[in-house]
């Protein structure tokens, strides 16, 4: 009495047919598959041309327009890139523009609740004060910018040079941490005052 009711070949096919079962049981995006293999990261969502506006008790307190805004990621790694530039108004408790930031780059990574700028920042408040960098980070909770690049304030009098700085968000009040040179800016006189 034999009690295999299978012949022996047949166990030589087990490990055949495992291998089959494993290969056609994963099923893949091909996009997802792409992307991987190409070391891309595909955007979430996109839009073109997007505005975003922070109110606080239907008080508007912040507009972030961009040409182009890319979210990547999920939950606390959520991120929001803006590759073709951004601008950033802030307002004031009257609903007055406050200072403006301009970048060409910017990235929002929403769980740290941070927007680090690049490549020709500029930020310009109401009394037309003016800082240029190449790299200012943004954080919403403290309500600051800051940067440790070198950085140029042009007040109404002078030109400031300096390694680092920090600012409040509408850029009344900043500080440079190294100053590396101070210009004095003298207005010119008017030629109609002038007397031959």
């Amino acid at each position: 009495m034999t009690l295999n009711k299978f012949p022996y070949n047949w166990l030589k096919c087990v490990p055949i047919l495992i291998v089959f079962g494993i290969l056609f049981s994963c099923e893949n995006d091909v996009k997802e598959v792409n992307a991987l293999m190409n070391g891309k990261n595909e955007p979430v969502s996109k839009g073109k041309n997007v505005e975003f506006v922070y109110s606080e008790k239907s008080d508007v307190k912040i507009k972030i327009t961009a040409p182009l805004m890319e979210e990547f990621g999920a939950d606390a790694s959520r991120y929001i890139e803006m590759s073709e530039g951004v601008k950033v108004l802030f307002y004031d408790s009257l609903l007055n523009i406050s200072s403006t930031l301009t970048a060409n780059y910017a990235i929002h990574r929403a769980g740290d609740r941070i927007m680090e700028a690049k490549d020709d920042v500029v930020v310009v408040n109401d009394k037309g004060e003016m800082l240029n960098t190449d790299h200012l980070i943004w954080n919403e909770d403290s309500a600051k910018i800051y940067c440790n690049e070198q950085v140029k304030i042009t007040t109404e009098n002078q030109m400031i040079m300096g390694k680092g700085m920090v600012a409040n968000q509408d850029f009344t009040d900043w500080k440079i941490f190294k100053i590396t040179g101070i210009i004095n800016v003298e207005e010119e006189e008017d030629s109609s005052s002038v007397k031959n």
